[in-house]
């Protein structure tokens, strides 16, 4: 380890509040404690998502919630899966140069201190509404404008047909604040009720969380039911996908993927991406890893797509050896034994 300070520890020092928040795979809570472990390569990063660890701190000044300020940070990890120390140095010696820049120019605002720093990066829209909602809340100030309406929306009190003027930040502050007053309730109600389109972007709101048991198993009968209908669209099952991926349940979830990849849905990519990035940790299961391996073989996403995905899923080391032991699988399909051999052959796409 450097002499240069852990980021978690400058911070510390300069008296700020400090939250932080994995942006990769979904939005969710890290502790200081845990990032200040993976900064001096003391543990894995625990939620990798294409080679890099992606993290979001919030900073507040106790007295001055309102002027909170957000980095986004995008730090390469090496083939372990730690963290790049010489990238975490060449990082913080570029904030403090930029902070020591802004104290002699008598300007001490944070929010330029990673001006030019190539490990920024500005998440997308979709992210950065989830994102919002998770730290409201964390610094106690209100949800949005757009909260009440939703609420209201899927309460069903303003008619389930009255979707297209729904905000999608109050979506997010519902979902996040699933845990305040009704809103699980409410959220569970309207499961079945939902127009496929309300519907789709709740779910792509849902995976940050971890649903309770009743909103886990009325996404779950949902699901079911658009499973076994005929004008089902990949998308829409994509997005249940996205919604169950948090759930608890590990031996439902991982049934339900079974029967996702026994439909015509399983060679979709949007649907065979779903289930590796959003639920990497149900492809630990043997049952279901071997299946999906060979949908995504034959899926239309292609040589480029097996290549792509695998090569994200193998960065992960518990889930790099249980796809290898499935390689050496003597009963695995030509097709996928042909897309190995190109992987492997140097065909990345």
């Amino acid at each position: 380890m450097s002499q240069i300070p852990s980021l978690v520890e400058f911070l510390r020092q300069s008296g700020t509040q400090l939250r932080i928040f994995d942006m990769g795979r979904r939005v969710s809570k890290m502790s200081p404690e845990t990032f200040n472990k993976v900064e001096q390569a003391q543990i894995v990063y625990p939620s990798p998502f294409m080679h890099h660890a992606w993290i979001a701190l919030l900073m507040w000044n106790p007295k001055l919630k309102d002027q909170n300020v957000v980095w986004f940070l995008k730090l390469p990890l090496d083939e372990q899966g730690y963290l790049v120390q010489a990238a975490r140095d060449d990082f913080m010696n570029r904030l403090l140069q930029n902070i020591s820049s802004m104290l002699e120019e008598g300007n001490n605002e944070k929010k330029d201190a990673l001006q030019d720093n190539p490990f920024s990066f500005k998440p997308e829209q979709e992210k950065m509404a989830i994102f919002h909602a998770h730290a409201t809340l964390a610094i106690g100030q209100p949800a949005s404008q757009y909260y009440e309406h939703a609420q209201q929306y899927f309460d069903g009190q303003l008619g389930f047909d009255q979707w297209q003027v729904l905000g999608y930040q109050g979506i997010a502050d519902l979902v996040v604040r699933h845990e305040s007053g009704r809103n699980s309730d409410i959220l569970t109600k309207a499961i079945d009720k939902l127009p496929n389109e309300p519907y789709e972007v709740l779910c792509t709101c849902l995976e940050n969380i971890e649903p309770d048991y009743k909103l886990f198993a009325a996404l779950s009968k949902r699901m079911q039911a658009s499973l076994q209908a005929k004008d089902t669209s990949a998308y829409n099952v994509a997005a249940q996908i996205r919604a169950i991926s948090n759930g608890r349940d590990e031996d439902a979830k991982r049934d339900l993927l079974l029967e996702v990849l026994k439909t015509e849905h399983a060679k979709e990519a949007e649907v065979l991406a779903a289930i590796a990035t959003r639920c990497s940790n149900s492809l630990r299961y043997p049952e279901l890893l071997k299946p999906y391996l060979e949908c995504l073989a034959t899926g239309k996403s292609g040589q480029v797509g097996f290549s792509r995905i695998l090569a994200d899923l193998m960065f992960m080391p518990d889930l790099r050896a249980l796809i290898l032991h499935t390689f050496r699988d003597p009963d695995r399909s030509d097709e996928l034994t042909a897309a190995i051999g190109q992987m492997f052959g140097g065909n990345m796409g």
